[in-house]
C-alpha cells in the first residue's frame, strides 16, 4: 500500500506518541537536583522528537522518570536489639542441638531385646520364639532340648535380621532426636524473641525518657530533669550526663536572662541622664562655653559610670556561667596584698586603719575571678566605711581550707540587710550609690565567684557597727611548706 492511500502504522503510532506527551508531561531530574518540567505545551513536536535523536547521537541513554521516595524509617533499637538476642540464642540452639546430636549418635545403642521384639513384630512372631538356639515348633530337626547356633526366618539368619532391626531403630531415634529438638527450637525461639522485646522495651525506657525530656525543654523549662532511679550502669550515667548538661544550660540561661535585665535596668539611667544633658544643650542656642564643658563632664561621667556597670555585670554572668574555671595554683595572700595596694591611696586619704594579716593560702582556681573577688571586698571595705575607721584584710589555712576574712567599721546594719547584701543592685543605703558610684553588684560577683571554685562565702555584721565577711575555698595540695611570720601592718 502506497502513502498516498491512508496512514501508515509508523505515521499512527508517532501521533500516538506525540498524543502521550501533550498529555503526560515529562518530568526530568538534573544532576544538580533541579527539575525540568517538559511536555507538549511547553515544546514544539520537533523538539520534542529531536529530543531522543539528541541523545542517542551524543551517547546518552535517555533515563526513564525518576520517582522522588520518601525516606522510610530506619529499623528501632528495639527491633535491633530483638533481632540480635533471637538470633543469637537460634545459632546457640543450632550448636546445642547438632552437638547433642553427635554425641548421641556417637554413644547410641539398640538394646538386643528391642530388637528381636521389633523382628517378632515384623514377622508376627512371639518375642521369646526368637531366643538363640531356640526351634519352632514341628521344625524338622527339632527335638526336646536340642540348640543350634542360629536360627533363621525365610532363610534369613536371626543375627542379620536383629543388626537389621538395630540399625532401623538407631536411625529412627535419632530422626526422632532430631525433629524434637527442632521443634523445641522453634518454640523457644519464638518465646525468646518476645521475651527480647519486652527486656529490650525495658532497658530502653530510660531512653525514651530522656527524649521526652528533651522534646519538652524549652528556654523557659530548662529546670526540668530526668531524675532516673535505678542500679548505676551506662543509662543511669546517660541520664545523670544530660541533667548535669541541662543544669548547666538552665545556669547559662538565667545568667543571660538576668544579665540583660539587670543591664537595661541600671543603665537606663546614665543614658537619661546625658539625654538630658544633650536636649538642654540643644534647646538653648545660646549656651556657654562653660556649660557646654560641664555637660561635656556630665556626660563623661555617665559614660564612665555605664563602662564600669558593664564590666561588673560582665566579670558576673562569667563567674554565674563557669561552672569549672580554669585551674592554676593561686596564693590569696599575694592577691590580696595586691589589691590592698591599689586601695591604699583612697584609703589614706579617708584617714582608715589598716589591718593586715596575711598568711600563705594557696588555692586552685581562675587568678582574674580570684582577684575581682578581693578586690571587691577590699573596695567595699574602704568605701563603705566610716572617716578615720579601720578595715582588716586576714588569710590562712586550715584542715585543707584556705580562709579570706575581709572586716571594716561603718554604720550598723540590720539583719535584714545582711541577709540581701547579697542580692543584686541591692543598696543598704540607697544614697551611697551616687557617692561611691556602686552598683549593688560587689558581693553578687563575689558569691557568685565563691560558688564557681566549690567554695562557701558567710556575712557577719558587726556589733560596733561594719561588716565581716568569711570567704572559705579548698586549698590547693601541695606539700608541707615552713610557715611565715605573718605580715602586719597599720596604715
Amino acid at each position: 500500500m502506497s502513502s498516498s492511500d491512508g496512514p501508515s502504522r509508523d505515521g499512527l503510532a508517532g501521533d500516538a506518541a506525540e498524543a502521550a506527551l501533550i498529555a503526560e508531561p515529562d518530568f526530568i531530574i538534573h544532576e544538580d537536583g533541579a527539575e525540568e518540567v517538559r511536555g507538549g505545551a511547553a515544546g514544539s513536536p520537533a523538539a520534542d522528537a529531536a529530543g531522543p535523536a539528541e541523545a542517542a547521537a551524543s551517547g546518552d541513554a535517555p533515563a526513564g522518570p525518576t520517582a522522588v521516595k520518601s525516606p522510610r524509617r530506619s529499623v528501632t533499637i528495639r527491633l535491633k536489639l530483638t533481632l540480635w538476642y533471637g538470633l543469637l540464642f537460634f545459632l546457640g540452639g543450632v550448636i546445642l542441638i547438632a552437638a547433642n546430636y553427635y554425641m548421641v549418635r556417637n554413644s547410641l545403642s539398640i538394646a538386643p531385646e528391642k530388637a528381636r521384639a521389633e523382628v517378632a513384630k515384623q514377622f508376627g512372631l512371639d518375642p521369646s520364639d526368637l531366643e538363640f538356639g531356640h526351634f519352632f515348633p514341628g521344625e524338622p530337626g527339632a527335638q526336646p532340648g536340642q540348640m543350634d547356633r542360629y536360627v533363621t526366618i525365610n532363610g534369613v539368619p536371626l543375627p542379620r535380621l536383629i543388626d537389621r532391626a538395630q540399625t532401623m531403630l538407631r536411625a529412627e531415634a535419632l530422626r526422632q532426636l532430631w525433629i524434637r529438638s527442632l521443634i523445641a527450637l522453634a518454640i523457644m525461639v519464638v518465646v525468646v524473641f518476645g521475651l527480647a522485646w519486652l527486656v529490650a522495651g525495658r532497658l530502653l525506657r530510660p531512653l525514651h525518657a530522656i527524649t521526652n525530656t528533651a522534646r519538652r525543654l524549652s528556654g523557659s523549662n530548662l529546670h526540668e530533669r530526668i531524675m532516673l532511679k535505678g542500679p548505676r550502669d551506662e543509662l543511669k550515667e546517660l541520664a545523670d550526663t544530660f541533667d548535669s548538661m541541662l543544669g548547666r544550660l538552665d545556669s547559662a540561661f538565667t545568667a543571660q536572662r538576668e544579665f540583660v535585665a539587670n543591664a537595661s535596668h541600671e543603665l537606663r539611667t546614665p543614658l537619661t541622664i546625658i539625654r538630658t544633658e544633650v536636649d538642654v544643650a540643644l534647646s538653648d542656642p545660646e549656651i556657654s562655653p562653660e556649660e557646654l564643658q560641664e555637660m561635656g563632664s556630665a556626660i563623661t561621667e555617665a559614660v564612665v559610670r555605664s563602662e564600669s556597670l558593664i564590666d561588673g555585670l560582665l566579670v558576673l554572668a562569667s563567674a554565674d556561667a563557669e561552672s569549672r574555671p580554669g585551674m592554676a595554683e593561686v596564693d590569696l595572700a599575694e592577691v590580696a596584698e595586691n589589691e590592698v595596694d591599689i586601695t591604699s591611696g583612697e584609703a589614706d586619704g579617708l584617714g582608715l586603719r589598716l589591718e593586715l594579716d596575711l598568711q600563705p593560702a594557696p588555692i586552685l582556681g581562675e587568678r582574674s575571678l580570684l582577684e575581682r573577688l578581693v578586690g571587691n571586698l577590699v573596695e567595699n571595705a574602704v568605701h563603705h566605711n566610716v572617716p578615720n575607721g579601720w578595715f582588716s584584710v586576714k588569710t590562712y589555712t586550715e584542715k585543707g581550707k584556705a580562709f579570706l576574712v575581709v572586716a571594716n567599721s561603718g554604720p550598723v546594719l540590720s539583719s535584714e540587710d545582711v541577709e540581701r547584701l547579697f542580692d543584686r543592685f541591692y543598696r543598704p543605703d540607697k544614697s551611697r550609690s551616687r557617692k561611691t558610684g556602686g552598683f549593688g553588684l560587689g558581693l553578687s560577683i563575689v558569691k557568685s565567684v565563691v560558688e564557681a571554685h566549690q567554695g562557701e562565702v558567710r556575712l557577719a555584721g558587726l556589733a560596733e557597727g561594719g561588716l565581716e565577711v568569711t570567704v572559705t575555698l579548698p586549698a590547693a595540695p601541695q606539700q608541707q611548706a615552713p610557715k611565715t611570720n605573718g605580715k602586719k601592718s597599720d596604715a
